[in-house]
């Protein structure tokens, strides 16, 4: 069994949170997740997934990003920007709580040109360690995700799942994950079932989209049904991210997903 969400407004081009969520509700998804919290009342959104009966999987950090211009010097490669980073994402998972979503993404940051990538890689588990306790405590799990650089996100630091788990095993938390996108590394290093099957323990969130182009699945070069039937088979009892851009009707692409998925 596999539970299902999607990223609003990207999935299903929603014209508001409130118009994707009602959408998302009535394709037989289960969730939802959405960027931009500090835009967005707590209060109205737990009103929506009450109404709709459906649920937050997760949001991003603040002060985080996928994009260089994304970050002003605040990113976790930085050792010189550490506190900062921290404190954006301990407030995030103060407000994932309030919204009962199980994920926090963050994100690295670029490669720094003037640091050793050693020193980048200590600051990121350095962020990481800081917030372990507070993501504890909020019963939210701080999730991490590479991304590629051939395609997406030049100049980005994390894009190796090998190294994402490295960096969450030394931090030694089960509230400190990798997010496992499959379209990033399907991109970045292939052997997307063995690597979920050997490190499904140290994943907290899945984002799926097809190669190339970013839709949905089936438009591309990824055998989905066989990764959603290995990730079904395993032992992860989260959530599957719909991160797409839909090739043709989004409510099309999404349903073709809840088809698809055991």
């Amino acid at each position: 069994m596999v539970d299902l969400s999607v990223t609003l407004p990207m999935a299903l081009r929603a014209e508001s949170l409130a118009d994707g969520v009602e959408r998302a509700a009535a394709l037989g998804v289960d969730g939802f997740e959405f960027f931009d919290w500090e835009d967005h009342d707590a209060e109205t959104i737990r009103g929506l997934c009450d109404e709709h009966g459906i649920a937050v999987a997760g949001t991003l950090s603040a002060g985080g990003g996928s994009n260089i211009d994304d970050f002003e010097g605040d990113a976790m490669t930085r050792p010189d920007a550490t506190e900062r980073v921290a404190a954006d994402v301990e407030r995030s998972l103060d407000a994932a709580a309030a919204l009962d979503a199980p994920n926090l993404i963050v994100t690295t940051g670029p490669e720094q040109d003037d640091l050793d990538r050693d020193v980048q890689r200590e600051s990121v588990v350095e962020v990481l360690e800081t917030v372990a306790p507070a993501a504890e405590s909020a019963g939210v799990t701080v999730v991490v995700e590479p991304l590629n650089v051939a395609v997406d996100h030049p100049g980005y630091f994390l894009t190796d799942s090998a190294e994402a788990f490295e960096i969450v095993e030394s931090v030694g938390s089960d509230r400190v994950k990798v997010l496992y996108d499959v379209y990033h590394q399907q991109i970045t290093e292939g052997n997307v079932i063995e690597t979920v099957r050997e490190h499904v323990d140290l994943i907290g969130h899945f984002h799926i989209a097809d190669v190339p182009g970013r839709h949905e699945p089936g438009t591309g070069e990824v055998n989905y049904a066989n990764v959603l039937s290995a990730i079904g088979e395993s032992a992860y009892d989260g959530y599957v991210g719909c991160e797409f851009f839909p090739a043709g009707d989004p409510d099309d692409a999404v349903r073709s997903v809840v088809d698809l998925a055991p």
